[in-house]
């Protein structure tokens, strides 16, 4: 298989994501282990979008991330349900979407050239969190409500179930 990443950043938002939905399926078609959807969506949004950091963060415990499969810089290691925008999102068991890391209290710099985040959190059957996907962007203001409707959609339909806060 000679699978290509996507890159959709001349596209409007919702044919963006369509597109790499639609690759997404193609690729990931007969794969039902988690870490390696994870790892997939990670490349393909990362390359597609062309954003700073793009990945996820497990719930090893009801209330610790620990980094996953991602494409960037290094991540922090651990994030605490609660503490930066992750752990907001976990704890909160809802998207968060930051159009400027520096007016978000507690905001955990991992890549001091993050200017903006969305952090979409992975529920599972019960409502616990399994994960968040976690993207960031050295522009501000990049994500929004069309960002969000996508990513929510595309990891519930890949990962399990995800519901809006």
């Amino acid at each position: 298989m000679s699978e290509t990443t996507l890159d959709v950043r001349h596209l409007p938002k919702p044919e963006a994501y369509a597109a790499l939905s639609a690759s997404l399926d193609a690729v990931l078609e007969g794969i039902d282990d988690e870490i390696a959807v994870m790892a997939t969506i990670s490349c393909t949004l990362h390359h597609g979008f062309g954003h700073l950091w793009s990945g996820f963060y497990r719930a090893v415990t009801p209330t610790l991330l620990r980094v996953g499969p991602y494409q960037g810089t290094l991540g922090c290691l651990e994030i605490a349900f609660g503490r930066g925008v992750c752990g907001t999102a976990a704890k909160e068991r809802r998207t968060v979407v930051v159009p400027d890391v520096e007016e978000f209290p507690g905001h955990i710099a991992c890549d001091g050239r993050s200017r903006s985040e969305i952090v979409v959190p992975v529920l599972g059957a019960n409502g616990e969190v399994r994960a968040v996907l976690d993207l960031d962007s050295e522009k501000l203001g990049t994500f929004d409500e069309v960002d969000a409707r996508a990513l929510e959609q595309l990891v519930a339909r890949l990962l399990g179930v995800t519901r809006r806060g």
